[in-house]
């Protein structure tokens, strides 16, 4: 059985492209009203608009998780337009700065935990304020697989989204049992943000994976519509990695499979 989120309201946020559209894609085809912010208006009503012409409701929300101002708008517009605020998902983020942690510019350092980090946790706090509080709801986070591992020119990203994870767990902790708060790690999935990475190498990180292909958004999508359902009701603290097996790659035999 699908999961179902009939009336219930979803905010994503980075949601003009990529996981975003595709999360709030899935949590639509699942019956939820949702509210896409990007920072991109023409992308973002485009996105927006795709979702109507499929029948679902939809509104948008132009601006930056950057400015402190814009989670508070983004739930008030929620609350207002589209009659409350069940399910929040945090995918707005930055890979940048992109290189060695003995050469990162401490400004962009700065940049990358204020929109990865301190962005999801001003999200939380002002739907907690505005909605979470007093009707409950699920948050999902979307962090990395890589979170738990290092990588060449990606520390600024990975400890990030590291400390994304652990917020999720810390927030798991403080706002049950009305709230739950889960993260979803991804592997590598093909979208714009990640384009350096598959589009070089994508064929090789494919067949080293136990599942042979690299992600698509909606491999994303679709554990996050899991997540945010009553399906996962006894779930919050836990991190969900969608990976295709990369944690577990040093274990393959090639060919054992058949």
């Amino acid at each position: 059985m699908s999961p179902s989120l009939h009336g219930r309201t979803a905010l994503v946020t980075g949601a003009s492209s990529g996981i975003g559209l595709a999360v709030a894609e899935a949590l639509a085809g699942a019956g939820a009203r949702v509210l896409l912010t990007a920072r991109d208006p023409a992308r973002l009503d485009a996105a927006a608009q795709r979702l109507r012409g499929a029948g679902h409701r939809a509104a948008a929300l132009a601006g930056t998780v950057a400015d402190p101002g814009h989670p508070a708008a983004c739930v008030a517009y929620a609350v207002q337009e589209l009659g409350g605020l069940d399910i929040l998902v945090n995918n707005a983020a930055t890979n940048q700065p992109y290189g060695p942690l003995m050469e990162v510019d401490p400004d962009l350092w700065r940049e990358a935990f204020t929109v990865n980090v301190e962005a999801a946790l001003r999200l939380v706090q002002a739907a907690w304020r505005g909605w979470m509080r007093e009707h409950g709801g699920s948050v999902v986070n979307i962090c990395t697989e890589g979170a738990g591992h290092v990588g060449p020119n990606v520390g600024a990203y990975g400890t990030s989204k590291a400390a994304l994870l652990h917020l999720t767990q810390q927030l798991a902790g403080e706002l049950g049992p009305g709230v739950r708060v889960n993260a979803v790690s991804p592997g590598l999935v093909r979208t714009e943000m990640a384009r350096f990475m598959w589009e070089a190498a994508g064929p090789s990180i494919a067949a080293g994976l136990p599942m042979g292909r690299i992600g698509e958004p909606e491999d994303i999508a679709r554990a996050v519509v899991w997540l945010a359902s009553q399906e996962a009701a006894w779930i919050t603290g836990a991190e969900l990695v969608v990976d295709g097996g990369t944690r577990v790659r040093a274990a393959r035999v090639p060919g054992a499979a058949g």
